[in-house]
């Protein structure tokens, strides 16, 4: 049986509009599985919108949502108190999507449900999706036994640069944003800094499995 085929979608961080564009363009494609790899809030300035949407979207598309470090730091700032990381690190335009005063944040029951149960990752026959990446010095296998690398799942960077890794299938990521996607052996990143107003920078990415197809939206927000 051929493993069926599926949306993966790089990092949002509350760009709406980039974000409602982009699954318009995919209409067409909503009989496949949509896997978001995470970041759906922060810096950008309609965190909430993308989430309410997301809530809307799943009802009608089969849907993958997996965690970002970005909804771990806001995660964090709720169960342990922790805020500033989050706050240095785009929390406050979060904060003021869902029209709140200062730091202190009410979050929807729905909207606390959506974060708390993303994924930290998501695997298929043939592809294993993350958001950031895993240890380039194990196989997948290994990294999932083990409670530190999970947590590296949200963080990991350093198999970018790695020659070569002994995956047993193609990892799918975002995180690391990059001018345009990530196209190695058994690697696929598809952050393209939509967020950034940066040259090169600029776009929400998705890409179609199993043919490696990438389809772009400019940002609009």
């Amino acid at each position: 049986m051929s493993e069926r085929k599926y949306i993966a979608i790089g990092d949002i961080h509350g760009c709406f509009h980039s974000m409602k564009a982009l699954l318009d363009k995919l209409e067409s494609y909503y009989d496949r599985q949509f896997i978001f790899v995470g970041d759906y809030i922060d810096r950008g300035p309609g965190s909430k919108q993308v989430v309410d949407y997301l809530l809307d979207f799943k009802e009608n598309v089969d849907c993958v949502f997996l965690r970002g470090n970005h909804e771990q730091m806001l995660l964090d700032s709720f169960q342990k108190g922790s805020k500033s990381m989050w706050m240095m690190n785009g929390g406050r335009e979060t904060i003021k999507s869902y029209n709140a005063n200062g730091d202190t944040l009410s979050l929807p029951e729905s909207h606390r449900k959506f974060y708390e149960s993303t994924r930290l990752y998501y695997e298929t026959e043939n592809y294993f999706f993350v958001h950031a990446g895993l240890s380039p010095a194990k196989t997948i296998a290994e990294s999932i036994k083990d409670e530190k690398e999970l947590q590296e799942f949200l963080w990991e960077r350093s198999h970018l640069n790695a020659f070569e890794t002994p995956w047993e299938k193609t990892v799918v990521f975002g995180h690391t944003p990059r001018p345009k996607p990530v196209q190695k052996d058994k690697m696929i990143g598809i952050d393209t800094g939509c967020v950034f107003d940066r040259v090169g920078y600029g776009k929400l990415t998705a890409v179609k499995l199993p043919e490696e197809e990438f389809i772009q939206q400019t940002a609009l927000d």
